[in-house]
């Protein structure tokens, strides 16, 4: 027999997603929100859902641009849990991945809900069993997750597209049903009703915020994102915007102003929108398509929900029990069993009650937008003065840092807001997020006990801009860099050799993955990729230094570069952050351009070591 039949083939490599991909899992998540919005806004603020949808269509505008950005600048993933610890403090990110937690149970339990009403539409009987159905619903799809079954961006993008045709086809149902004169006059319904008090736009654009969750998968899918992801993120977002923005605001109008509440249930508007345009068919076909993409969105939340949670279990945030993988089909099943066993308990505890889970969101979801917004305004501020390459794109660097920051007021104004309108959502969302903390805080001081500390490091990538920062501030230029070895033992003594030279001068310590570590697969869909945290060796090579460091009682900086990085890493990071000296094992590489400096050959114990000097200009 021929030898080579015995080798199994290698795995084919998964296709990264482009921007088509993209936009079908972003809009599988946002999309699924006109289904239960315009119901859950008419019960609140009555005919004026429309104009508040309108309101915040325009931050959500200017959010897409940010979480685009977010996605371009962390590839590992993440979205706020990331963001929020390079920029501010790891504490931050954990706060941050609890409210994206508690937007994910109630997305998987608010969607899970909506699919199985708007199915009632087909299938009449399951109405009495609406609760029964959508904790069946829930289960089944952990038990999937459980097995393995793995949620694919094609799929997500035949849903997808289906459910777009289906709303883009009860909107221009209804548009030639009415006629020109009828769409126009349906307008002006915008400004109708009684007339609002500043406390009610206020209110009311606050709460319309709902209609646009699900914006942070955008900033989860960059681990699997095609290159170069700077034009493939803002692609995606646009393709969002155009699709949400026919879609969403005319929808909710005509729901909400051409269907009677008393005969024709809200939680179906977009259905029966559908039937009283087009007739039965197009109703069905709306209801159908509908619910498989909530019961998609449902799943896509659980999958969100168990990947922050290995997440922050690696950052020792969460007890490590969470990240355990059972021997069958290599799967976290714990994290699996709480990310659906949480849904399942608010979804029976609101008794179905679908305008009581739409009022808890707005803790989470508005929560989780403006941490990402504040960080992400962090780091642009203190990366005003990098790499500056012209006055016009200086202009177009403060124009955008500007629009961050007036996206940061308005997001933040909202969520301040809701927090005293919305009591039960900021008392729901609230302990959800201390208990947590209060998890984190014991978890991080039983793993500090065992173990030595975890650096939190700044992840590199190539070209891409080092600013250090810690708690919103921008640190001090490191006057020395160390470039540590893999392994420890000679790690300490480069530290110690740098801890004894640099007279407290802030140090940077930077070790590139060893090869080994680098990974062949594709990343699955909101997989969190962070190679660091896989990576014990450079760990524990951190800790060493770290140790060193804090007995020098020297002001340390951590890089992190990832394996396959390109050759040259290290002249680029020695000329980016312009050291005064420059320290490294004597293996026979050295530095590129020596010519910059003066070089003495020293040893660290028995270990050989270069040591330049930058020379004076």
């Amino acid at each position: 027999m021929d030898p080579a039949r015995l080798t199994p083939a290698p795995p084919r490599p998964r296709r990264r997603l482009g921007p088509f991909l993209c936009w079908a899992v972003v809009f599988a998540d946002i999309g699924t929100s006109v289904y239960y919005t315009p119901g859950i806004l008419y019960g609140q603020v009555g005919v004026h859902a429309a104009l508040f949808v309108t309101m915040t269509l325009v931050v959500f505008v200017l959010l897409c641009i940010k979480y685009a950005e977010v996605a371009i600048r962390y590839p590992e993933g993440g979205g706020v849990v990331t963001v929020a610890t390079r920029a501010i403090h790891p504490f931050a990110g954990l706060v941050g991945g609890l409210l994206i937690l508690v937007d994910y149970f109630l997305t998987a339990a608010l969607s899970a809900l909506s699919g199985v009403i708007y199915l009632t539409v087909v299938a009449g009987p399951l109405k009495p069993l609406l609760l029964l159905v959508t904790v069946a619903a829930l289960v089944l799809l952990g038990l999937l997750n459980l097995i393995g079954v793995k949620t694919s961006a094609q799929v997500t993008a035949v849903f997808a597209t289906a459910a777009a045709a289906g709303q883009l086809a009860v909107v221009v149902g209804v548009a030639v049903h009415l006629g020109p004169s009828g769409v126009l006059n349906s307008i002006s319904h915008l400004l109708s009703g009684p007339r609002l008090s500043p406390l009610g736009v206020l209110t009311g654009f606050s709460g319309a915020f709902l209609a646009f969750s699900g914006l942070e998968s955008i900033a989860q899918l960059a681990p699997a994102m095609a290159e170069p992801r700077k034009k493939v993120a803002p692609m995606a977002m646009g393709l969002v915007v155009m699709t949400v923005a026919v879609t969403s605001p005319l929808l909710t109008l005509w729901s909400t102003t051409l269907l009677d509440p008393a005969t024709h249930d809200p939680n179906q508007f977009v259905s029966l929108l559908g039937g009283f345009a087009a007739g039965p068919v197009l109703q069905l076909s709306v209801a159908i398509s509908g619910a498989l993409l909530l019961v998609f969105a449902s799943n896509t939340a659980l999958i969100g929900t168990y990947n922050v949670f290995l997440a922050l279990a690696k950052l020792r945030f969460l007890p490590t029990a969470l990240t355990t993988t059972n021997r069958w089909r290599k799967t976290p099943h714990m994290a699996i069993f709480v990310a659906t066993a949480v849904p399942v308990g608010i979804v029976v505890l609101s008794r179905a009650n679908v305008g009581l889970l739409g009022d808890l969101y707005a803790f989470g979801l508005l929560g989780a937008f403006s941490v990402t917004c504040i960080a992400l305004d962090l780091v642009r501020f203190h990366e005003r003065h990098v790499q500056r390459l012209g006055h016009e794109v200086v202009n177009v660097g403060r124009i955008r840092f500007i629009l961050g920051v007036i996206t940061t007021v308005l997001v933040s104004g909202a969520w301040i807001t809701n927090l005293f309108a919305k009591p039960l959502a900021t008392l729901f969302g609230g302990c959800v997020t201390l208990v947590g903390v209060g998890i984190a805080f014991v978890t991080y001081r039983r793993a500090r006990r065992r173990g030595p500390s975890l650096i939190y490091p700044h992840v590199h990538h190539y070209e891409q801009p080092v600013i250090f920062m810690s708690k919103g501030r921008r640190l001090p230029a490191s006057r020395v860099l160390a470039l540590l070895p893999h392994d420890a033992e000679q790690a300490e003594q480069l530290a110690n050799l740098a801890a004894a030279d640099t007279s407290g001068r802030p140090v940077a310590f930077v070790y590139i993955a060893h090869p080994d570590t680098a990974r062949n697969e594709t990343p699955q869909m909101f997989e969190i990729v962070d190679p660091y945290r896989d990576d014990t060796t450079a760990q524990e090579v951190f800790a060493q230094a770290e140790a060193a460091a804090r007995k020098a009682r020297l002001d340390g900086r951590y890089i992190y570069v990832p394996a396959g990085a390109p050759a040259g890493t290290v002249d680029w990071l020695v000329t980016h952050l312009a050291p005064q000296e420059t320290i490294m094992l004597d293996d026979g590489a050295g530095l590129a351009a020596a010519d910059r400096f003066t070089l003495e050959r020293r040893r660290a114990g028995d270990t050989p070591v270069l040591h330049y000097r930058a020379k004076p200009d």
